[in-house]
């Protein structure tokens, strides 16, 4: 490769970077000091020796180092790791890998960096969101939804949920990869109707370890979580509210409605025997 056209080391970029703001070696080192002192701890310090160092690609940066050349610089966490070939909006993307298999609350969008909600049904593909395109495309990036955007719809009382990839409690109703919107002023647990099942109220229930989302009946302090009559799922049972407490009542829901049907989600759709 011709030399003109190498890349830049993260050094470089970092030395570029602190020229570019006319700050020398010097007055890094005079900055991160009182960052330092304010935090209380020596290893925000990042000094002369140490920069050039890095700078000549000797050394890479701690956590607490790159976040005083972040303050210093004026340029964010996310930049400077990105110097470093370290991509944090991979972060969400690299979590699906794994995939989320039990039902949890989404963390609130201080949580997430860019306040988004990683739903990993599957890896985003070559679609982009700022041109025009139909709902129906959306599945295809599906997986970066940001929480500021969804929370703007009810901030002061609404949570929102995940159902897990293996939660079948409420299939086909409710599919595994369910994102829901909880209404946490609505705790109360009602009646069961024996009318249409779209008209039956959710809950979604903080459970010892974990969470889940279902109908629900109360009797004598046993709560029952009751599953879609064609999910294959049994009900469960919990003393109330010792073992579960109910987060609050399920009001909207954004899922798939078409999906590659594996073992699982066949089994899931036998309604239970006898």
């Amino acid at each position: 490769m011709d030399s003109q056209h190498k890349p830049l080391s993260p050094g470089v970029k970092l030395k570029r970077l602190r020229e570019s703001l006319h700050l020398t070696l010097r007055e890094v080192e005079r900055k991160t000091q009182e960052i330092a002192a304010e935090k209380k701890n020596p290893e925000y310090i990042v000094s002369r020796g140490w920069l050039t160092d890095v700078e000549n690609g000797e050394h890479v940066p701690s956590i607490f180092k790159l976040y005083s050349m972040s303050v210093v610089y004026c340029r964010s966490w996310s930049y400077l790791n990105s110097l470093f070939d370290v991509q944090t909006s991979d972060i969400g993307k690299d979590q699906a890998i794994f995939g989320m298999g039990k039902t949890r609350l989404v963390d609130s969008p201080e949580e997430e960096e860019g306040g988004k909600v990683v739903l990993p049904l599957r890896f985003r593909e070559e679609h982009q969101l700022d041109n025009t395109n139909l709902l129906s495309k959306l599945t295809a990036v599906w997986g970066d939804i940001p929480v500021s955007l969804v929370r703007h719809l009810n901030p002061e009382k609404c949570l929102y949920g995940f159902v897990g990839l293996q939660d079948y409690t409420l299939f086909p109703l409710i599919r595994p990869g369910t994102f829901v919107q909880i209404d946490v002023n609505q705790r109360k647990i009602m009646p069961v109707s024996t009318g249409v099942e779209f008209e039956r109220p959710i809950y979604f229930l903080e459970l010892r370890g974990g969470y889940a989302c279902g109908w629900c009946e109360l009797k004598k302090g046993l709560l029952t979580v009751l599953p879609h009559p064609n999910s294959g799922v049994e009900s469960r049972h919990f003393n109330y509210p010792q073992e579960a407490e109910i987060v609050g009542r399920v009001t909207a829901v954004a899922m798939r409605i078409a999906s590659d049907t594996g073992p699982r989600e066949r089994r899931a759709r036998k309604p239970p025997e006898g």
